[in-house]
């Protein structure tokens, strides 16, 4: 689903309305005597500090207000009307709140510093948005991340689409091509790239991050087959409804560019749900930054004495919904472990391939300690500032593994991967990662913030147990 903004530029959002609401109320605390002259105002001849508690209180109240009424949500407000729109209507309820808790608690605050207090905030907040979104449309999409999209049908359902893109072009949406199967429209059309059947090649070769199918219904008998083979690509497949019934595992009716579109990858996660994950992972990994950058260090100097070699291991790992990223550990191995990856690679009883060992001959000393301890995984915290994991999630998984998924496997790719993971902390390292997706599947289905939390401390357990790992 598109989205006007990101998760972090929510979380953005978040810390500025709450810093604006906190300025807010101390600059209307030390104007609040040169209001005297005005007739309705009690005359005030000196400034009393306002108890330190209203500057956490008021701003959670004004965030948990604007969080219902979804002023963070990125897939709305594309319009600029219906965010002001919300953002009045949020304003004006969390004034009236705030009001109510004043009452209840605080009587003695000036009438005429609250309603400057709530003028000030909201004209605050509303400018900033506004110059946010003039920047933009100014930059033209130079600030927001571009996503490249295919229209599979180049009829008038996907001219239109193409307009739209066109039209809006600030949202950061380049329109490639289109792919379709008349031959006239391929030799008339630059900007049509091939037939239908190429999907796959032209994603690839394109790098397209969004595939919209706009097919005419006479050709939705070719909808399953194209999604088949896009399955297991790291592209978001639409399809534009068209008088036509689809039975689709978790498809869920949203907008694209303003047109009304069929989702086949809908997140497992909502965009609240992902933006409380988000901001654990922001908070707690910045809080455990310094103390683990000690042993960080203590490690890496350890693992410089033990062996030749670099002290950090870089690996290509299948993130989520199949983006590829490099994951960070320590490395635990001799210099050239992956041209000895035969010696360890064997398949078990079912055919399933393992290629982990308890005896690997290619750990170095310090290596094993590492991964008893899981000390190993400590440089993936930077994965987690950076965005490409999370805390707790399913384990980012070997691409050359993940080719021999089957499709129902590819739903452990639905949340953002993680350092930890319900699995580990049930079976640790006993089975390799793509024979636990039952146990990724249970925690993409049930995924809580207070699951994140027993995770976290149950692996603190199972790390000093030492049970399982190698």
């Amino acid at each position: 689903m598109f989205r006007r903004f990101s998760t972090n530029f929510a979380i953005l959002s978040i810390l500025i309305d709450a810093l604006i609401v906190d300025f807010a109320l101390y600059f209307s605390n030390v104007i609040r005597p040169y209001l005297n002259e005005l007739p309705f105002i009690r005359d005030i001849t000196f400034i009393r500090p306002l108890p330190w508690i209203l500057y956490a209180i008021f701003p959670a109240i004004w965030i948990a207000i604007y969080l219902l009424f979804a002023v963070y949500d990125g897939r709305k407000h594309l319009k600029v009307t219906d965010e002001m729109t919300s953002l009045t209507l949020g304003s004006f309820l969390a004034v009236i709140a705030l009001a109510g808790a004043l009452y209840l608690s605080y009587r003695d605050i000036s009438r005429g510093l609250f309603i400057v207090f709530g003028l000030t905030a909201f004209v605050l907040q509303i400018s900033w948005r506004l110059g946010a979104r003039k920047l933009f449309q100014l930059s033209n999409g130079t600030y927001i991340a571009h996503r490249r999209v295919l229209i599979i049908g180049a009829g008038p359902v996907g001219r239109s689409l193409q307009e739209e893109l066109i039209k809006n072009a600030f949202l950061g949406l380049d329109m490639i091509g289109f792919l379709d199967d008349d031959h006239q429209k391929q030799n008339e059309h630059n900007e049509v790239l091939g037939s239908v059947s190429e999907a796959r090649q032209i994603v690839l070769q394109e790098k397209i991050n969004d595939v919209v199918i706009a097919l005419p219904p006479r050709a939705y008998e070719r909808v399953n087959n194209l999604v088949a083979e896009l399955h297991d690509l790291a592209v978001k497949v639409w399809v534009i409804p068209d008088y036509f019934h689809l039975a689709l595992h978790k498809a869920v009716v949203e907008e694209f560019a303003g047109i009304p579109m069929l989702d086949l990858r809908a997140p497992a996660l909502n965009d609240y749900q992902r933006m409380i994950k988000r901001s654990f992972d922001l908070f707690l990994a910045i809080i455990l930054l310094f103390p683990l950058s000690i042993l960080m260090i203590i490690i890496a100097i350890a693992i410089k004495l033990d062996s030749p070699g670099p002290v950090l291991f870089r690996q290509k790992r299948t993130g989520e919904n199949g983006r590829l990223f490099d994951m960070i550990k320590f490395r635990t191995m001799v210099q050239n472990a992956e041209e000895l990856r035969h010696l360890v690679e064997k398949t078990n009883e079912n055919g399933d391939l393992v290629h982990k060992h308890p005896n690997d001959p290619r750990v170095t000393r310090v290596g094993r300690f590492l991964r008893r301890t899981s000390f190993d995984e400590l440089p993936q915290i930077f994965n987690v500032l950076i965005g490409d994991m999370s805390l707790v999630g399913p384990r980012p998984e070997l691409p050359y593994l993940v080719k021999k998924y089957q499709p129902w496997q590819w739903k452990r790719f639905a949340v953002p991967q993680g350092i930890t993971g319900w699995w580990q902390v049930n079976g640790r390292s006993d089975k390799p990662m793509h024979l636990h997706t039952e146990d990724d599947l249970f925690y993409v289905q049930n995924y809580s913030l207070t699951l994140d939390l027993q995770i976290l401390l149950k692996t603190v357990w199972v790390v000093l147990r030492g049970k399982g790992a190698f």
